[in-house]
């Protein structure tokens, strides 16, 4: 299976699958935003294919149509835990890349419906 995620960061330097460097094997954070044609992809089978990913510590779920986000983060016994933010007020931690960030940052000058 082979994806585009809408955003991921290496931890380290860069692990590629062949020389044509487009199939990263190691990525540590991926963010994908979600929208109607996706949603049920990004959720589903591709987290499934990212969860096989041993370097993955964090999925992010970042909806385009009301400020809400998703966190997944892998726990040591290979669990998976969701935190949820929808409060403007929220801020995420992204611990894989020591890393904060409000939620009205993601959303600044995104029209809502």
């Amino acid at each position: 299976l082979y994806t585009y995620p809408d955003v991921i960061v290496v931890c380290g330097d860069p692990r590629y699958l062949d020389d044509k460097r487009d199939t990263l094997l190691n990525p540590c954070l991926i963010i994908e935003v979600l929208s109607d044609s996706t949603e049920n992809y990004d959720r589903g089978r591709k987290f499934e294919h990212y969860r096989s990913l041993d370097s993955l510590k964090e999925y992010v779920l970042v909806a385009q149509d009301k400020p809400h986000v998703e966190v997944f983060v892998r726990q040591g016994d290979r669990r998976w835990v969701l935190s949820e933010f929808s409060r403007e007020d929220d801020v995420i931690a992204l611990d894989s890349v020591a890393c904060s960030l409000p939620l009205k940052e993601i959303y600044h000058k995104v029209e809502l419906p």
